[in-house]
């Protein structure tokens, strides 16, 4: 029994480590900390909710797809994306997903939609620095 659970720990300790390549389109960025317990954006339904997040100097958002499709939030403007290069790191959520952008350093206003449905004001939001 106690040679099973050494091999299963092993597993699980390559597992864990080949993880560790995967994609930036799979995993959190860096920084993430696995929790939403800081300010949160949340899909569902088509729409993002608040549309609006105040937030200080330095912080990260998080955003969570708990609709039943895929999102890519990224920076206004479309399709440049260059106003808030730190919003860029969330990009594709999967269903279940959740992402944190960059650390938001400068005083500014952030707009935001999703990449793949640009067109849809549900989808579109701002993260106000101060």
């Amino acid at each position: 029994m106690k040679r099973f659970g050494i091999r299963g720990l092993g597993l699980a300790a390559v597992l864990a480590a080949s993880a560790c390549g995967s994609s930036p389109s799979t995993s959190p960025s860096p920084g993430g900390g696995g929790g939403t317990s800081g300010p949160t954006f949340t899909i569902s339904n088509n729409a993002v909710s608040p549309q609006s997040l105040t937030v200080a100097v330095g912080s990260q958002v998080t955003f969570v797809n708990n609709d039943s499709r895929p999102h890519e939030m990224f920076s206004n403007p479309h399709p440049e994306h260059t106003d808030c290069p730190e919003i860029n790191q969330v990009g594709h959520l999967e269903p279940g997903q959740s992402r944190q952008t960059g650390n938001l350093v400068n005083v500014r206003t952030c707009g935001f939609h999703d990449h793949i449905n640009f067109e849809i004001k549900a989808l579109q939001g701002s993260i106000i620095i101060q």
